[in-house]
């Protein structure tokens, strides 16, 4: 009961009461007509803060609101406004998110956070030097709320104090600063801390904190205070990007408000920003000072109620050209083109140094200016100048050169006086294969073109004035190397050889020397040597037919050191020569019926498939003498024949004839068969079907097989079991003749050898081939026919008509 009195008086005196902060808006018991949604921010804050001094929370207070008319719906309005962060809005529209993160652990715990809105890059005065120091979000000025408390703090309402008393006796609260100025301590009462530094409120509560507390007068507890969060204060900015109202943390300075703000408005200063406080200019602040000096003086603490106003700029200037900072500069009155270079962070590297072009406007025309050097400290840009700073020439006032056949080739300063030889000197002489019987310079002349000097290098070194010339700026002097003169020759070698190819001719280079070069003989070189060296003379002898001169020498293989010392000429050919007979063993492959598969190497020359497969054993009871073939590999030298033929067929999205043909060659084929008729083999030996092997053959002896294969466009692709009385027609009707497209004209049989046989016809009579066990009846598609179209038909019967014609008058 004494509790729910506590709260009637509470929410009473938040309703009635003159000193609290609702008087205005609640001052009678009749809370029907309350609108939350009118109230501001700081009078929701102020009902927080005396909540939480009464240690009364809302929910307990809901059932009295209730009682006393207030709509539910506002009371949960009300409700959510105390709960929630508060969200302060400038009359720009700019809201500034805050959350409070409570912990008793941190001498200074985060109040508010206030976020700007989002930055807008200013593309429209992005060349305005310190235009963009307020667009970049990780440089925006926020003070450190982590930091120890400043002891020069002033208190005021919304601040909140963390007071802890530890020793032998303990006790630890956050007392918030109430609107009044006061902080509410249990045991010991309410003390008036507004107005006060930190500092002198922490002596304040330890001397009433000492009035209660025993042990603490007698120092066996101690007191520690500290401000554990800070108010937010309302400051205004005018003449910014986004001018109006901002709440910020009490701590907060000019630059984070400039900041939020989002810095000088398109014609803002940046020079003469000013702060006011209680209707005084108390500073003036300059952003060129950090910018340029790094100073951070201006950036001073702000009040409640302070105002920052950005007035229009008095006078920019521009600097383009070669500067490392180009830009729009704002300027002072006194202050120098010498102060604007350093704006501009000075010339680069490029800038022609020794006077400025400036234009000037004059208020009727415009004017150009030029600025020496030893006005720049003395010439005050005018608001409006457009600065210039060109390149350097692209030329050399004592530049020389030397190249070629020199130690140091490279650009050398001039001097007047300099010599041939002084320059030779620079570069730390000539080498050794230097030509000295002349040497060349280029000299530019006074109207820029070019002229050659040609001296005799030798007598230039050696004192003589005639050749070791003067020299002049600009000269190019080359000193060419013999070895420039001298053709580069080079032989050749083939054959067996393990490395053959092109080698360089040097003197004296014989024979051994290129055998060792090429890598020494192969296994399969013959001891013939055959060297081609061509024929050189003045005239042409008709008498000699030869081309070239041949000689012919004989080596031991075994030994390349037993070769003549054959000196070779530039040029030469050498053909080391195989020997006669010199093959390794070559194999084929036997697999299938045979009773023993593999591989066999083919013992003479003409090697025939009869010999090998004796060799294999011969067939098996279960091989098929009808399906003896041997398989191919085609040779790369064959498909390389089919890629050079022209078959006269015009090009296709897919290439030409030669092109499919290759690729299917090599991608799908890959081999040829050759049939085998083993019967007739077995009979005859030396008949030509039993076909000499070549390497890498494969012969393919086929399992028996009963059955007759019939694919193609027919009704049923099957294997019909094989009867010798019957033939070709019995098949396909056995799987239900061709289907729609089937051209049974054309088609063909498989044998298991690889053969294949059509039917044909003779006096209208069609004959179909044989059928034996294994075989593949294959019938394949009809070809489209293409209808006649109306002027084919036309074309038809005018021909019809003019034969008609013509047969007529024939015969009259």
């Amino acid at each position: 009961m004494k509790k729910l009195l506590s709260i009637t008086f509470l929410f009473f005196a938040l309703v009635q009461s003159s000193g609290v902060a609702a008087q205005d808006l609640l001052n009678s018991a009749n809370l029907s007509a309350i609108n939350v949604d009118f109230l501001s921010d700081i009078e929701i804050q102020k009902i927080r803060t005396q909540l939480a001094s009464n240690k009364i929370t809302i929910e307990e207070a809901e059932p009295i609101a209730l009682a006393k008319g207030m709509p539910a719906s506002e009371f949960e309005k009300l409700k959510a406004r105390l709960g929630a962060a508060t969200k302060l809005t400038t009359t720009a529209g700019v809201e500034s998110d805050a959350k409070e993160e409570m912990s008793s652990g941190k001498s200074l715990r985060e109040q508010e956070k206030i976020d700007n809105v989002k930055k807008v890059k200013d593309s429209i005065n992005n060349l305005v030097f310190g235009s963009d120091l307020f667009e970049k979000p990780t440089l925006n000025f926020e003070p450190n709320l982590k930091m120890a408390t400043p002891m020069n703090y002033i208190l005021g309402p919304g601040d909140e104090l963390q007071v802890s008393v530890y020793g032998v006796q303990e006790f630890s609260a956050n007392l918030p600063v109430t609107v009044e100025g006061k902080v509410i301590i249990k045991y010991v009462g309410q003390l008036s801390v507004i107005g006060m530094t930190v500092e002198a409120a922490t002596r304040k509560i330890k001397n009433a904190i000492a009035g209660v507390y025993s042990t603490v007068r007698s120092g066996q507890s101690q007191v520690s205070v500290s401000l554990s969060r800070v108010r937010t204060i309302k400051i205004t900015l005018i003449g910014s990007k986004l001018p109006g109202n901002f709440s910020i943390s009490s701590l907060g300075t000019v630059y984070n408000a400039l900041f939020l703000g989002g810095g000088p408005a398109k014609n803002g200063s940046y020079r003469n920003i000013e702060l006011v406080r209680n209707d005084k200019v108390i500073r003036t602040i300059d952003i060129y000072n950090f910018l340029i000096k790094g100073n951070q003086s201006d950036n001073v603490g702000l009040k409640e109620g302070d105002i920052i106003r950005i007035p229009s700029y008095s006078q920019r200037v521009t600097v383009e050209g070669q500067v490392k900072r180009p830009g729009i500069f704002e300027m002072k009155a006194g202050e120098t083109f010498h102060d604007l270079l350093t704006f501009a962070s000075g010339f680069n590297e490029f800038a022609y140094t020794s006077s400025v072009n400036v234009l000037q406007k004059n208020g009727k025309e415009m004017k150009i200016k030029d600025i020496k050097a030893s006005e720049f400290k003395t010439y005050q840009p005018r608001s409006g100048d457009l600065f210039t700073i060109t390149k350097i020439l692209d030329r050399f006032e004592n530049r020389i050169q030397i190249k070629g056949a020199v130690f140091r080739p490279n650009q050398y300063s001039y001097t007047p006086g300099m010599r041939l030889a002084d320059l030779v000197a620079k570069a730390d002489g000539l080498k050794e294969d230097a030509y000295t019987a002349r040497a060349t310079i280029i000299r530019v002349k006074e109207d820029l073109t070019k002229e050659t000097v040609s001296v005799n290098l030798g007598k230039a070194l050696a004192g003589d004035l005639a050749h070791n010339i003067e020299l002049k700026k600009e000269d190019q002097l080359t000193v060419f190397s013999i070895l420039e003169f001298k053709e580069q020759f080079s032989v050749n070698i083939d054959g067996e050889v393990k490395k053959p190819g092109t080698y360089e001719f040097q003197d004296n280079l014989s024979l051994n020397d290129l055998l060792l070069q090429a890598g020494g003989l192969t296994g399969s070189a013959s001891k013939r040597v055959e060297i081609a060296r061509m024929i050189t003379a003045e005239t042409i002898d008709d008498s000699n037919p030869n081309k070239v001169e041949l000689f012919t020498l004989e080596i031991t293989p075994e030994n390349n050191e037993q070769a003549e010392n054959f000196i070779l000429a530039p040029f030469d050919v050498i053909n080391i020569r195989r020997m006669a007979l010199y093959e390794k063993p070559e194999m084929v492959s036997v697999t299938g019926a045979v009773n023993y598969t593999g591989k066999y190497v083919l013992a003479t020359k003409r090697e025939r498939v009869f010999s090998v497969i004796q060799r294999a054993g011969g067939l098996t009871s279960l091989a098929n003498v009808y399906g003896v073939r041997v398989k191919r590999p085609i040779q790369s030298k064959q498909i390389e024949e089919i890629a050079a033929a022209d078959f006269s067929v015009a090009n296709t999205a897919e290439g030409t004839t030669s092109d499919k043909l290759t690729k299917k060659l090599t991608e799908e084929i890959q081999y040829t068969i050759i049939p085998v008729d083993w019967k007739a083999v077995v009979r005859n030996p030396k008949r030509s079907a039993n076909i000499s092997l070549l390497p890498g053959d494969e012969i393919e002896v086929a399992t028996f097989n009963e059955g007759v294969k019939v694919t193609g466009n027919v009704l049923l692709n099957s294997e019909i079991p094989y009867n010798g009385g019957r033939g070709f027609k019995y098949y396909l009707n056995a799987v239900g003749g061709t289907d729609a497209k089937g051209w049974k004209r054309k088609a063909y049989i498989i044998y298991p050898n690889g053969k294949a046989a059509v039917s044909h016809s003779f006096m209208f009579i069609r004959s179909y081939p044989k059928v034996i066990p294994g075989s593949q009846i294959v019938v394949p598609e009809r070809p489209l026919k293409k209808p006649f179209t109306i002027g084919e038909f036309a074309t038809v019967a005018s021909v019809l008509s003019s034969l008609t014609l013509l047969f007529l008058t024939a015969f009259k």
